[in-house]
């Protein structure tokens, strides 16, 4: 159009914008017929797939192209990454996503949250799901959510799955637990008592499919009490407070009982829950008394008591 405009012969529009000659008659004659100038090009591999992917999309859609394409290399199916990615996105069965200006704001997120450490309770939660086999029962979800700063868990959910329901449920929990603790209102409580602006808990959570869903992202958003931040990816130190504790409550409790079922996990976790609140009311209303030992006498060792029948 350009060049008609300009009625310029060909082979000097070419030598204007630096192209092959040959190149640009091809790209006029494909004009001409009504073909592209590019593609579509032949995708074999994604052809071969796309009908497999897209009844293991449907039959999952919560999760993405990366679990979708372990599902199909279980059953036996040749189904790379990849491969798998091209053939749902043609389909409009994943999300686009521009990772870099996300990164980017989710890295912003983070320092903005961390900058300043916290000071008190309810200023950062981090929030995680674990996998924990039952005797009988098969494998359950364990949601839960601890304080950064007090390390106070603030209720578990246990569920078979671990979606954006099952992440929505754990914060509502969280959220009427701190409520029964503090006998406030979440909003009220977070409010600054000069200027009344609300000051919203932080949310930290990794990057799985229950925390990047549209649902659970709606959810947030129309809490003015929170924020959601998720930790980079593939580095579960940055939610560490609640890693260390799933790891606390597996090895120090669970490991150690015999559990037959969920309903049975989630009474203990439930009872658990209540402990802790109590421990925690007890701690944070008395003065801890600490005793200083001498240095002439050292703490004992655990054979020493094994031997004194303590």
């Amino acid at each position: 159009m350009i060049r008609l405009e300009a009625g310029m012969p060909t082979v000097r529009f070419a030598r204007l914008l630096g192209v092959p000659e040959r190149s640009y008659r091809r790209w006029q004659q494909r004009q001409r017929q009504g073909r592209p100038v590019k593609g579509p090009w032949p995708a074999p591999a994604a052809d071969r797939i796309e009908p497999t992917a897209i009844i293991y999309a449907d039959r999952f859609p919560a999760w993405g192209h990366r679990k979708v394409g372990e599902l199909m290399r279980v059953d036996g199916h040749r189904a790379p990454d990849s491969t798998v990615l091209r053939a749902l996105r043609r389909t409009g069965r994943v999300q686009p996503l521009d990772y870099q200006a996300e990164r980017r704001q989710l890295a912003q997120a983070r320092r903005a949250a961390f900058v300043v450490p916290p000071s008190g309770p309810n200023q950062v939660w981090q929030l995680d799901f674990t996998e924990f086999e039952t005797r009988q029962g098969g494998v359950w979800r364990i949601g839960g959510i601890a304080d950064y700063w007090s390390k106070l868990e603030l209720g578990w959910h246990v569920s078979t799955t671990a979606n954006h329901r099952d992440a929505i449920e754990t914060v509502e929990q969280a959220i009427a637990e701190t409520e029964r603790l503090t006998g406030r209102p979440l909003a009220e409580l977070l409010a600054d008592p000069v200027s009344g602006e609300i000051r919203p808990i932080a949310v930290v959570t990794d990057n799985g499919p229950c925390f990047k869903s549209v649902r659970f992202a709606a959810y947030i958003e129309r809490r003015p009490e929170l924020i959601h931040i998720r930790t980079r990816r593939k580095s579960p130190g940055q939610n560490g407070v609640r890693e260390r504790a799933f790891g606390s409550l597996k090895y120090e409790h669970l490991h150690r009982l015999e559990i037959d079922d969920g309903h049975t996990l989630g009474l203990d976790r439930s009872a658990r829950t209540k402990r802790s609140a109590c421990a925690a009311r007890s701690t944070s209303t008395s003065k801890r008394s600490t005793t200083l030992r001498p240095p002439s006498q050292p703490s004992p060792k655990p054979c020493q008591l094994r031997d004194a029948g303590q």
